[in-house]
C-alpha cells in the first residue's frame, strides 16, 4: 500500500535547502557532461569513435593501464598489508612519505620523473644500457605506476585494515604457515577490497594526462594515449576527435567508479 501523500512528513526548511542543493548540483553535473555527448552530430561522432587515430589511443591506453595497474597490485599488496599490520619505528612517517605523490600535481610528478629518467645519473645509466624511458610507451607505463601506486596502496590497505587479525591466528594454530594464512584466509576476504582498487586504479591509468605527457610526450601515433588524444586535438582545432576521446573515457569513468561503488561498499578509502 503506498502512503497517502497527505500524511507524508513536510521537510523542514532546513532539510528542503540542502536537498535543493544536491539536486541542483547534480542536474548541473548531468548537463555538463551529456551535454558533451550530444554537442556533435551522432554520425560524426561515431566517425570519429572508428578514426584510425583513436582506435590508436584506445589500444595504446589499454595496455598500458593494463600493464601499470598489474605493477601497481603486485607492488600494492605487500606494503598495504605492512601498513595496515605490522608495526615498525617511523611506521607512519612511511606512511606520509608513501602517500607524497597523492598530493603533488601530476605535471610536477611528471617533471620529478622526467628529471629522474632523463639527465639524472640513474637516467644516463639506463640509456647506456639501451632502456630508454623518456617519451617511449614505457614511460607511459612508468608514470601511470608512479602517480597511481598510492591510490592502490590506500584501497588495499583498507581492505586489509577490516579483517579482524584473529583469523589469521586461528589458521595460523591450524598449521597453516604465515604465507599460508595469508593466501588462504587474508586475500579471499579482501577479494572485493582489491577489485575495487584494481578497478579505480586501472581508471585512474586510462585518464592520467599529466605525469603522462611529461614522461611519456604527446607525439601522434606513438605515445598517444586518450587523453593526449584529446589534448592535441583540441590543440588543433578537431573538436570531433577530441570529444571522441571525452565520450570514451566518460564511459571508462562510470563503469569504473559503478565497479568500484558495489565493491567497496561503506568502506572508508580516501
Amino acid at each position: 500500500m503506498f502512503q497517502d501523500r497527505a500524511t507524508l512528513p513536510r521537510p523542514t526548511p532546513f532539510k528542503a535547502i540542502f536537498l535543493a542543493v544536491l539536486f541542483c548540483l547534480i542536474a548541473y553535473f548531468l548537463v555538463v557532461i551529456v551535454g558533451l555527448v550530444v554537442y556533435p552530430p551522432f554520425p560524426a561522432l561515431v566517425e570519429s569513435l572508428r578514426s584510425r587515430e583513436i582506435l590508436f589511443a584506445v589500444e595504446l591506453s589499454l595496455v598500458t593501464s593494463v600493464v601499470s595497474t598489474a605493477l601497481c597490485v603486485v607492488a600494492a599488496v605487500p606494503v598495504a598489508y605492512s601498513l595496515a599490520r605490522f608495526s615498525f619505528p617511523g611506521r607512519g612517517l612511511v606512511n606520509t612519505l608513501f602517500n607524497i605523490p597523492l598530493a603533488l600535481p601530476p605535471l610536477v610528478a611528471g617533471v620529478a620523473l622526467l628529471i629522474f629518467y632523463g639527465p639524472s645519473t640513474f637516467g644516463k645509466m639506463l640509456s647506456a644500457f639501451g632502456l630508454d624511458i623518456v617519451y617511449t610507451p614505457i614511460g607511459i607505463v612508468v608514470a601511470q605506476f608512479f602517480v597511481n601506486l598510492p591510490y592502490m596502496v590506500r584501497v588495499t590497505r583498507s581492505a586489509f585494515e577490516t579483517i579482524n587479525p584473529r583469523f589469521e591466528h586461528v589458521a595460523r594454530t591450524l598449521g597453516c604457515t604465515e604465507w599460508g594464512a595469508f593466501r588462504q584466509v587474508t586475500l579471499p576476504l579482501a577479494r572485493n577490497g582489491l577489485i575495487a582498487g584494481l578497478v579505480i586504479t586501472w581508471s585512474k591509468a586510462i585518464g592520467e594526462f599529466g605525469a603522462v605527457m611529461m614522461l611519456g610526450g604527446a607525439t601522434r601515433m606513438k605515445t598517444e594515449t586518450l587523453p593526449i588524444a584529446l589534448f592535441l586535438n583540441m590543440s588543433t582545432g578537431d573538436l570531433d576527435l577530441a570529444i571522441a576521446a571525452s565520450v570514451i573515457l566518460i564511459v571508462i569513468s562510470v563503469i569504473s567508479f559503478a565497479v568500484f561503488e558495489r565493491c567497496s561498499g561503506d568502506r572508508g578509502v580516501f
